[in-house]
């Protein structure tokens, strides 16, 4: 078996990511989690800056990226991607989490897309080295 150094991108609002964490550390790789950062600050959200983050001019949005939590979770995900060997990117998720992916194939790391539900179809995946179906099938891929 290959242990990897994973990075799974994903979003807060995916109910399949606790499970996804956990069954890869089980499968004894080593995982950081963006929502449990080693650093011990909680897992980043805009609101945490601002209950009415959605309500910005892309002029606020722009400066509210150097807000001190902004820039310290920042450092935490980039530190943990340039530390990685691989990305797991699992759907649904959003703009951060397919940023994330891009990074890590665009530095030749091996990334896999792990779908569990139906989603519609992307044709740029093929740029990753895997889709996944299922947790068993990711595994395997990392694996293999």
């Amino acid at each position: 078996m290959t242990q990897h150094k994973l990075y799974v991108a994903s979003s807060w609002r995916n109910g399949y990511y606790p499970e996804v964490v956990a069954k890869l550390r089980e499968a004894g790789h080593d995982v950081y989690d963006f929502r449990n950062p080693p650093s011990g600050d909680p897992g980043f959200k805009w609101c945490c800056i601002s209950e009415d983050y959605m309500e910005w001019s892309p002029q606020h949005y722009r400066d509210m990226l150097q807000h001190e939590k902004a820039v310290r979770q920042f450092g935490n995900d980039i530190q943990a991607m340039e530390a990685c060997d691989a990305c797991v990117l699992v759907l649904p998720c959003g703009r951060s989490a397919h940023t994330e992916a891009g990074w890590f194939a665009g530095r030749g790391k091996k990334v896999l897309a792990y779908i569990p539900e139906k989603q519609e179809p992307e044709l740029m995946y093929k740029l990753f080295d895997g889709v996944c179906c299922s947790i068993e099938e990711l595994i395997k891929q990392l694996n293999g």
